[in-house]
């Protein structure tokens, strides 16, 4: 059974459920102030880990992310545990906003929230991780750093992508949303931006 962090009221109207990237764990400054920072919107935020990550804290290695077929059971495995996609939103962190997007659609969750998704390995354009999300039929916020290695504007713009799917960029950001310095912008105000985008959404949800 899946372990959970969970930030906000039980009961509430939605629940935004959120996974990990490949490399850092759920209760990392990044998913920590993504997930309080929507709580404190007054959506129930729940995180967990895929098996490899909740490994590591035992092993205390740098295990690598398991075969996807492993983090697909348990995207599906944590749904189930949570009563269902219906009433959940669901994403994660690259990896973990990657996976859940191709659950998505067969859990019927509510909607799916991507945090700087991986389109294609930095340096490898060609290689890209879109052919499922071009009937995807789950409404879809991709939040995604203008800098982001894993898919840039003029890269993501000729991409055959769902109608379900709206991107909104997030300034000077890399895959992290960090801004540099000389754009005038903080990573605190980038994560805000995120966050405001994320409450918006889901109250735009039916």
């Amino acid at each position: 059974m899946p372990n959970f962090l969970i930030d906000g009221r039980r009961g509430g109207a939605r629940t935004v459920v959120l996974a990990h990237g490949a490399g850092a764990p759920m209760d990392s400054p990044f998913m920590r102030m993504i997930a309080e920072g929507i709580a404190d919107a007054g959506i129930r935020a729940v995180r967990f880990e895929f098996p490899y990550m909740a490994q590591r804290r035992e092993e205390l290695g740098r295990r690598g992310p398991d075969p996807e077929r492993v983090l697909i059971q348990s995207w599906r495995d944590t749904i189930e545990e949570l009563g269902g996609g219906r009433g959940l939103v669901i994403g994660g962190k690259s990896l973990g906003g990657r996976i859940a997007s191709m659950v998505a659609d067969e859990a019927e969750a509510s909607g799916l929230i991507c945090l700087g998704y991986p389109f294609h390995p930095p340096g490898n354009p060609n290689r890209t991780r879109t052919a499922h999300l071009e009937n995807l039929a789950t409404p879809t916020l991709i939040l995604q750093g203008t800098r982001d290695s894993f898919g840039r504007p003029e890269e993501v713009a000729h991409y055959k992508l769902s109608r379900m799917i709206r991107i909104e960029w997030i300034p000077d950001g890399d895959h992290s949303f960090r801004p540099r310095a000389s754009s005038g912008r903080t990573e605190e105000q980038n994560l805000r931006t995120a966050i405001e985008g994320i409450v918006r959404f889901v109250a735009s949800l039916k």
